[in-house]
């Protein structure tokens, strides 16, 4: 099944200079831009990204209770709360405060099974549990202890859509439809998608 899906460079990978490195990675997966832009947004863009379910939140929030409770801190003195929704809403706000204090660069994939590549691809969220081989093992210099102890989002150079869904969602909050192109790769013909 050929899917779109969104990714996103977030401020510290723009700002390391290492998205060159993380492109690549995807192109020599087979999956093929289609969509490319630098964008610097505000927080209220950032807002619109990060506007999640309540099963979202509660699987965030939950997520994050037990980080704390692993790390040895006080979601009270990390999150001001101890509730799975309002821990979620905390940590939606953080990284809409991120994404908007530096350059981003958006990109929408398209390949086979896009959004699951993507998302072996790139790792779990926090770099310190992430997998070397995958670009949050490899390129993440974060830790959810460090980020929840000065109270902000964990720096995880990358974002990539978590569904179909989602991804549709998000490459049109990011992109319109004039700027997603349609063109054939080399390799394509031998496929016949």
């Amino acid at each position: 099944m050929i899917q779109k899906s969104l990714v996103l460079l977030k401020p510290d990978a723009v700002q390391r200079g290492i998205i060159g490195e993380i492109v690549h990675r995807f192109e020599r997966a087979g999956l093929k831009i289609v969509g490319v832009k630098l964008a610097q947004v505000d927080e209220a863009f950032g807002a619109k990204h990060y506007k999640h379910t309540e099963d979202w939140k509660m699987k965030v929030g939950a997520r994050n209770i037990e980080e704390c409770a692993r790390s040895g801190l006080s979601t009270w003195d990390c999150f001001g709360t101890d509730q799975p929704k309002e821990i979620a809403e905390v940590v939606d706000k953080r990284n809409a405060m991120f994404l908007s204090m530096g350059p981003v660069l958006a990109i929408v994939f398209e390949g086979p099974n896009a959004v699951a590549k993507i998302r072996s691809l790139v790792g779990p969220t926090f770099p310190d549990s992430a997998p070397p081989g995958t670009i949050r093992g490899d390129y993440g210099l974060d830790s959810s202890y460090s980020a929840m102890l000065r109270k902000r989002t964990t720096y995880n150079m990358i974002h990539a859509s978590g569904s179909s869904e989602e991804a549709e969602e998000e490459v049109n909050l990011w992109f319109k439809s004039e700027e997603i192109l349609t063109y054939r790769r080399v390799h394509e013909d031998l496929y016949n998608y």
